[in-house]
C-alpha cells in the first residue's frame, strides 16, 4: 500500500461525514495517475504554490496601491491570511485541510493589477466583462502552464470554490463543498478586518470613527474581532450541521449583522472614499493605455498571450496579459512606453563621459 493510500484510508476513519474524501473527488478534467505520496487535494494545493500567478501576488495591490512601508496587505498577504483563517474553522469542523488550503491559495490569483480598479477598467473594455473569480478560474486552467500543456489541471472540488469564494449576497451562487463554503466567508472574515488595520494604520480612519455597534458585538482589536468571528462561526456551524443538517458556514445573526456592517461601512468610507477614488483614477489610465498599446502592437506580448490571441481573439489575450501583470511590472511597462527617456546606448554616454574627463584634465 502506496502512502497516499494510507492518507485516504485516514480521511475516511477521521473526517466529518460532511467533508469531501480525496478518494471520492470527481477528478481532473484530464486524468492523471494519482501521486504515490499526496492525495489529490495536496498535489492542487502543490501546484498553486510554485505557480508563477501565486508568486506575482506579493506585488499586486489589496486595497492600497504602492503604499509606503512594509506592513500594509498585498494580495499574497491576504491570501495567507485566508488560508490561515479556512484552515482554523475546518479544523474544528473536521473538514478537509487539504481541500480548504488548496482554495484559499488558489482563489485570487486572478485578481489584477492595482485591485479592483484594474478589475473595473477591464469589464468596461473586454467584451462580455471581466471578473477576478472568473479569471482565476482562466489562470488556473488556461494561462498558466503545466507538463506542457494548457493550466494546472486542479480537481473539480478546488475550481469550484474558487468559483464561488466572491459576494456576500443571499442569492449569490455558493461553492458546492463545506470546504469551499469555509474559504468564502474566510475570504470576508479577512479583508473586512485586516482592510480596517490599513486603513487606521494610513490615517484614514480611527477607531472612533468605526461604528461602535459592531465593535461592542465583535471587538475593538483586530485580533479581537477575528477570534470573535472565527469562534462564533465555527460553533453556529456545529449547531447547523447539528440541529437541522443544514450545509451552512455561517456566525450567528448577530455577529454576521455586525460583519455586515462592518463591510457595508469600508465601501462606503474606504473602498470608494477619496484616496481610493484617486488611487482608481490614475490606475485606470494607465491600464486603459496599456490596453489600447498591445491592441496594436500584439507582438509586444509573451509568447503564450499571442497563442491565446490566435485562438480566442485579441482582446481575450490582452486581458489575460495585463490581469497577469503585478502593480510594480504595468507602472515600469507604462513608464517605458509612454513616459519620455533618453536613448542614448550606454557606451555613447561612457565615451562621451571620458571625453569630458580628458578635457578637463
Amino acid at each position: 500500500m502506496n502512502i497516499r493510500r494510507e492518507l485516504e484510508i485516514k480521511e475516511e476513519k477521521i473526517l466529518s461525514p460532511y467533508a469531501v474524501l480525496a478518494a471520492n473527488s470527481e477528478g481532473r478534467h484530464i486524468y492523471e495517475e494519482p501521486d504515490p505520496i499526496r492525495t489529490c487535494f495536496m498535489v492542487d494545493r502543490d501546484r498553486v504554490v510554485h505557480s508563477k500567478s501565486f508568486r506575482r501576488l506579493k506585488h499586486k495591490t489589496q486595497v492600497f496601491i504602492a503604499p509606503p512601508g512594509d506592513h500594509y496587505r498585498s494580495r499574497l498577504t491576504h491570501t495567507l491570511e485566508v488560508s490561515q483563517i479556512s484552515r482554523t474553522i475546518a479544523a474544528a469542523l473536521n473538514l478537509n485541510l487539504d481541500l480548504v488550503e488548496a482554495i484559499a491559495l488558489a482563489h485570487d490569483v486572478g485578481h489584477t493589477p492595482f485591485a479592483h480598479a484594474g478589475e473595473q477598467v477591464l469589464n468596461e473594455l473586454l467584451p462580455g466583462g471581466f471578473k477576478h473569480n472568473e479569471n482565476s478560474i482562466r489562470v488556473l486552467t488556461r494561462v498558466e502552464q503545466h507538463k506542457g500543456r494548457n493550466g494546472l489541471n486542479l480537481t473539480k472540488e478546488v475550481l469550484d470554490g474558487v468559483l464561488y469564494h466572491s459576494g456576500y449576497d443571499d442569492n449569490d451562487m455558493m461553492p458546492s463543498t463545506m470546504e469551499g463554503k469555509v474559504v468564502r466567508l474566510s475570504d470576508k472574515i479577512a479583508y473586512v478586518q485586516h482592510d480596517i488595520d490599513d486603513s487606521i494604520r494610513a490615517g484614514l480612519l480611527r477607531l472612533e470613527d468605526i461604528p461602535q455597534e459592531y465593535l461592542e458585538v465583535l471587538g475593538k482589536t483586530h485580533s479581537q474581532r477575528i477570534a470573535t468571528l472565527v469562534t462564533d462561526t465555527i460553533y453556529n456551524t456545529r449547531k447547523l450541521l447539528k440541529e437541522s443538517g443544514e450545509l451552512k458556514v455561517e456566525p450567528s445573526k448577530e455577529v454576521e449583522k455586525a460583519l455586515k456592517g462592518l463591510r457595508k461601512f469600508m465601501f462606503e468610507t474606504v473602498y470608494t472614499g477619496p484616496v481610493c477614488q484617486a488611487e482608481r483614477t490614475r490606475a485606470y489610465f494607465i491600464i486603459e493605455h496599456l490596453f489600447k498599446y498591445y491592441l496594436k502592437h500584439p507582438e509586444k506580448m509573451s509568447p503564450v498571450y499571442q497563442k491565446i490571441a490566435e485562438e480566442e481573439g485579441l482582446k481575450r489575450a490582452v486581458a489575460d496579459y495585463i490581469s497577469g501583470m503585478s502593480d510594480a511590472y504595468c507602472i515600469s511597462v507604462f513608464k517605458d512606453i509612454y513616459i519620455p527617456q533618453s536613448l542614448v546606448p550606454e557606451a555613447f554616454k561612457l565615451q562621451e563621459e571620458k571625453k569630458e574627463d580628458i578635457n578637463k584634465n
